[in-house]
């Protein structure tokens, strides 16, 4: 291969790298699903869930840390729900220490994990991926 076929191919594959590049950032990512669930309340919670690190022991959408069970879908889980959210961060487990949160910090915690509950599943049980590498999720075997 000469030198000009190179330099061809160097600068075809750079101008192929820029143009996926700009059509990948700018390319609408979809709607939250949980975005009327997002309030001032929620906003305090996600500021909270950050001052406490919950992420170093829980999950939010399958990230963070593996101490603590994922929290994405805990809102809504069967033997779950907001009591027991609310019984957990009012008095700790032997696991979970007790942060001694106030009562308008639990409050704004549970608006948080319902806001998370309602914006994403944890795990993704049922997806595919596609050939430009996005991934679409499935749900009762419809497309989201």
């Amino acid at each position: 291969m000469s030198l000009l076929h190179k330099r061809l191919f160097f600068w075809s594959l750079f101008i192929a790298f820029g143009i996926y590049t700009v059509v990948v950032f700018t390319d609408d990512a979809g709607d939250d699903m949980g975005a009327e669930y997002f309030t001032q309340e929620a906003a305090n919670g996600k500021l909270l869930y950050q001052k406490y690190n919950c992420t170093a022991c829980h999950q939010l959408y399958g990230l963070g840390g593996y101490m603590g069970p994922d929290l994405t879908n805990v809102m809504s889980a069967n033997g779950r729900g907001e009591f027991i959210v609310r019984a957990f961060l009012k008095s700790g487990t032997q696991k979970m220490p007790n942060f001694n949160l106030t009562d308008d910090e639990i409050n704004d915690l549970v608006a948080y994990l319902s806001y998370v509950d309602k914006s994403g599943i944890s795990p993704v049980r049922d997806f595919s991926i596609n050939a430009d590498g996005t991934v679409e999720v499935f749900s009762n075997g419809a497309k989201e």
